[in-house]
């Protein structure tokens, strides 16, 4: 399919560096493609960013069969643009359509759609330490009627938006609250998609742990309460006694493309890394023991970051004197490196344009 553009008449200024936030200033242009049934994935196009015109009753506003990716992409010192894993993101938001009965699109051509909305605000891109071009796209049903089953029609967009740092805190150690009332999702549920409902079920325990001073929630599982499973915006790790762990995938965590990245960096510097069951409970009594070394948290939007402290049952862990850890901060310098194309990627991490 070829992409029809059509480029702005009106583009708009670009914001300093110091001013962006994260998800708050949106670029020039949208990817926009439609689905069918009778049409299947149909009538790509670039446009000007703007509003969506919404029928009252679009299936989406009242059922929720709505899913999402994240990515990034950097200008590199050589003045190259590099996507950090496109392909895996795209392969991921089909494995959420699979769950939400959304028709899967074509990987290749999505990835070529971004690469080419990217080219197009290429400079939007921002060069300064920590910044990057946030890339987001969604499919969302568009159905004209209420009624609870797959709807026959959608709309996959892309949208771009230059950021800095996700949290206030940048790299320094944030404060997570260990969340034991809520439930975030469940083995066999959609805790493994990346589905606006997932989120939804996270802001009530959010809200409450920021009214107590915390960034963000850990959640446990939502059966037994005891067992890790991930934090709201990003998957987490442990160092404990000289080992790294990161709670395995069990079908309500999701598949962090992140997370797995800094697996693959651990065990090629040969650090003991895995991915298994662990309780809060053994978090605790490493903390108390004096075996927790590090706790750090991975995503698309922050990288890395290093977690200072956790609330469990009214008890505060602080975790390496508040301090950023060396592989937390090893990880970090990695990873970002890659995706600048400051450090040589040897992991095949990296597309350019």
């Amino acid at each position: 399919m070829n992409i029809k553009i059509t480029k702005t008449t009106a583009p708009k200024a670009k914001p300093p560096v110091d001013s962006l936030g994260f998800g708050k200033i949106f670029t020039d242009h949208m990817f926009v493609m439609d689905y069918a049934v009778d049409k299947g994935w149909h009538d790509p196009q670039i446009i000007p960013y703007g509003p969506l015109a919404l029928d009252p009753s679009c299936a989406t506003l009242h059922y929720g069969q709505a899913v999402f990716e994240g990515l990034k992409a950097y200008k590199g010192a050589d003045g190259n643009i590099l996507l950090f894993r496109p392909y895996d993101n795209m392969n991921r938001i089909n494995e959420s359509n699979e769950r939400l009965c959304i028709p899967k699109i074509d990987v290749d051509f999505a990835v070529e759609a971004i690469k080419t909305l990217v080219e197009l605000d290429q400079e939007w891109i921002p060069n300064g330490e920590g910044t990057a071009l946030y890339i987001r796209p969604f499919i969302f049903a568009t159905d004209p009627f209420l009624g609870v089953h797959p709807a026959a029609t959608y709309k996959f967009i892309v949208i771009l938006s230059p950021v800095g740092a996700y949290y206030k805190e940048g790299l320094n150690p944030v404060k997570i609250y260990v969340e034991d009332e809520y439930v975030r999702a469940v083995r066999g549920g959609m805790g493994f998609s990346k589905t606006a409902g997932n989120y939804a079920a996270s802001l009530k325990a959010q809200e409450e742990a920021e009214k107590k001073g915390y960034t963000q929630v850990l959640w446990l599982d939502g059966v037994e309460r005891k067992y890790i499973e991930e934090v709201g915006a990003m998957n987490i790790f442990f160092k404990i006694d000289g080992k790294v762990v990161t709670p395995a995938l069990n079908g309500s965590i999701l598949a962090g493309i992140t997370r797995n990245s800094c697996l693959k960096v651990l065990n090629a510097m040969g650090i003991d890394a895995k991915e298994a069951r662990i309780s809060i409970q053994e978090v605790y009594e490493a903390y108390e023991n004096g075996k927790l070394e590090e706790v750090f948290g991975t995503g698309t939007a922050a990288v890395i970051s290093p977690v200072g402290e956790l609330c469990w049952a009214g008890k505060k862990m602080i975790i390496n004197n508040n301090e950023i850890g060396p592989v937390s901060q090893m990880l970090y310098d990695t990873i970002t490196g890659l995706q600048s194309g400051k450090i040589e990627d040897t992991f095949g991490f990296t597309v350019k344009l």
